[in-house]
């Protein structure tokens, strides 16, 4: 599944440039027939979108009625293929049997996330260009480095459901911060187009900035989890550890992402639907947490049944919260209906569940002689906010009676409940087809039925009680786990270029200048100072190496042929004293302070920073900025999707990439808009 693949320079597996493949893309299991499906449909949807947006700007164009008639036609069709292809992208998203444990279960199944697709992309040209020009350095030295490159993206389209494909895909993330560093400046973009597929519309997004790569593969990793967990054997206690913890890390990577990445121009990526993904995942988690409590058998003992009751309630709240956030704007339009109805009848099911359990403790455990009524009593009343009127608890415990009618009324808000959840599977289309779903909610449904028969009937025309509300309660809280990036050790593929720190996209220095140096008297003429590369200083201007060129704060990148960019100055002092008789080239830059005071504010990335700004701004002096020019706007590749959701009957439109197509412009000062294509929403 995971077959070992070296980088093109490495003899053995081992070290930092060691990184596995991903999963045969070509394999026949469930897992790969369901993502080459979806990348089949994203381009289906890719074509509709085009063919739409061509009908559109034509239908804005004419004038002639005839012409008009013919389009508004053909628009008709365009969108019904557009939903058509949505609900078939739907129906893969519900596929979650697919993901499930292959044991024999009797459980719910749990809901994944699928990863998102994306198109090749070759680093080759672009990157040797920049390494050509920015760098000065024979650009075909690293062709193997950015060959592994490309080879580890490759590999992350198609990842192990594991942790090596999720170390994987941390690794490419890992070596994303790397390449963003050395060959994207923030003044503007080097060529390379990176696209990729919304996971909920299909809609593509392409952009020149590398932090749609970085975003997206965040998002990979915590659907990676996602279906980690639901593949977790929920039979065993290891299992539904292994789930909890895979949910939780889900909801720490999503939630990481929303925190870190704002403004991203894809629907599954923004700040709301990111919410909606991690309060699923959270109450997945806390499912999990009541299947492990249970897993060896719940005791038809009083506090027992208590506990039980209150932690099935907690399932239900958290049910309750995920379906009301999957039914607000802007999620309701993007999420699919499936699991939407999905929440709601674990919601249903959970809630009968709890009344089941306090019918339970009612009916079946009579205050006994030998009883601690106290604590019974202060054990029943946490199980409500407030109990029906004219009751009281400790009455209700000493009197037969009154505790059947009770449990009775419990009985019937827990088949109500029931026969909710199995409306709600019924009028589904994608989950009536669920059938283990089926027969979880049918089997606890004629449960609480034949509870409820048990029961003696004649005071039940009597019987005004209604059940209250259960009050939830867990002592399990379940929490986001966030990332942790540093367990995994990555090596950065062009570490021949040199530190980071002074060899990055965002310097500008001179091209290498050759300095040769004589021997004179045991003197060299300068001192140096500094870690990797070293600064020269203290330069004495009557030295040779000063007649020769030498500057004060140049860096010595090699000398005598020998590349000195990652060494410290003990060692390049050890071999500058080696000159002898003969004198010896040493080569140097100098560092130009040209963008020095320019800094980018990127869209979606906010790690460090106070703000976030939706576009790309440049840094000005306040008493530099001329009050009066206005920068028109440009609008980017996106922009029109804004206009058809607007002027459009449309059923699926690309996000919206301009934040300023209101009527009111946001002030940016001090920042001043530097350039709007770049933009990232």
């Amino acid at each position: 599944m995971t077959d070992a693949l070296l980088p093109r320079q490495a003899a053995e597996p081992a070290g930092d440039g060691y990184f596995r493949k991903g999963c045969n893309p070509l394999a026949e299991t469930g897992r790969s027939k369901l993502q080459n499906q979806r990348a089949v449909l994203n381009q289906q949807i890719l074509r509709a979108v085009r063919m739409r947006a061509g009908a559109e700007n034509l239908l804005r164009a004419t004038t002639n009625n005839k012409v008009r008639e013919q389009v508004l036609l053909e628009l008709s069709f365009v969108n019904s293929d557009l939903q058509i292809l949505k609900e078939e992208l739907e129906g893969l998203n519900i596929s979650v049997e697919v993901y499930q444990n292959a044991e024999e279960t009797f459980s719910i199944p749990l809901v994944p996330l699928g990863l998102k697709e994306t198109k090749d992309v070759d680093f080759t040209l672009p990157l040797k260009d920049f390494i050509q020009e920015h760098y000065s350095q024979d650009s075909s030295e690293y062709e193997d480095e950015i060959a592994d490159l490309m080879d580890l993206r490759q590999a992350c389209r198609t990842p192990s459901r594991d942790e090596a494909g999720i170390e994987m895909l941390i690794s490419y993330f890992l070596q994303l911060g790397y390449v963003e560093n050395r060959f994207f400046p923030p003044t503007r973009h080097i060529g390379v187009l990176f696209t990729w597929y919304d996971s909920f519309t299909g809609v593509p997004v392409c952009q020149q900035n590398l932090l749609l790569e970085k975003a997206s593969v965040l998002f990979n990793i915590g659907a990676l989890y996602t279906q980690i967990g639901t593949r977790c054997n929920r039979q065993t206690q290891a299992g539904l550890e292994n789930a909890v913890d895979a949910f939780q890390k889900a909801a720490g990577v999503l939630s990481y992402l929303k925190e870190t990445f704002t403004h991203t121009p894809s629907y599954d990526m923004s700040p709301a639907m990111l919410s909606v993904l991690v309060k699923m995942m959270l109450a997945q988690a806390q499912e999990c947490v009541f299947e492990q409590i249970g897993l060896s058998g719940i005791r038809n003992e009083f506090f027992t049944l208590v506990k039980m009751t209150q932690e099935v309630a907690k399932v239900g709240e958290v049910y309750m919260l995920v379906n009301t956030a999957m039914n607000q704007e802007p999620v309701k339009e993007n999420i699919p209906y499936s699991w939407s109805k999905l929440a709601q009848i674990k919601s249903d099911h959970y809630k009968a569940l709890a009344h089941y359990f306090t019918a339970t403790i009612l009916c079946d455990h009579e205050l006994q002689p030998g009883d601690d009524e106290d604590q019974q009593e202060k054990a029943l009343s946490q199980l409500y906010d407030c109990v029906p009127e004219g009751l009281m608890l400790l009455d209700v415990l000493k009197d037969k009676v009154q505790r059947k009618q009770l449990g009775k009324a419990h009985l019937r808000k827990a088949i109500v409940y029931h026969e909710e959840a199995l409306r709600v599977c019924g009028l589904c289309k994608k989950l009536r087809n669920i059938e283990v779903l089926q027969e979880v909610l049918t089997a606890a449904h004629k449960r609480s039925l034949l509870k409820y028969a048990q029961q003696e009937t004649e005071d039940d025309f009597l019987s005004l009680i209604q059940a209250p509300d259960i009050l939830p309660k867990t002592e399990h809280k379940i929490e986001t786990i966030a990332p942790q990036f540093s367990k995994v050790k990555v090596k950065d593929f062009f570490h021949k270029l040199g530190p980071l720190t002074v060899f990055s996209a965002k310097q500008r220095w001179t091209a290498p200048r050759t300095i040769c140096l004589h021997h004179e008297a045991g003197e060299l003429g300068f001192s140096l100072k500094g870690g990797s590369p070293v600064q020269v200083y203290c330069l004495d201007p009557a030295c040779s190496a000063a007649s020769a060129g030498l500057k004060e704060g140049d860096y010595i990148v090699s000398v005598g042929g020998v590349d000195c960019k990652w060494l410290g100055v003990s060692e390049v002092l050890e071999k500058l004293k080696n000159v002898g008789k003969q004198p010896v080239e040493m080569e140097v830059i100098s560092c130009q302070d040209t963008a020095a005071s320019l800094h980018s504010k990127s869209a979606t990335y906010s790690m460090g920073m106070q703000k976030t700004y939706s576009l790309i701004c440049l840094a000005m002096d306040e008493d530099k900025i001329d009050q009066t020019k206005k920068t028109p706007l440009k609008l980017p590749f996106l922009s029109w999707g804004t206009k058809n959701r607007q002027k459009a009957a449309s059923t699926l439109c690309l996000p919206s990439a301009v934040a300023g197509s209101s009527q009111t412009k946001k002030k940016l000062s001090p920042f001043t808009l530097f350039n709007t294509e770049s933009s990232l929403y």
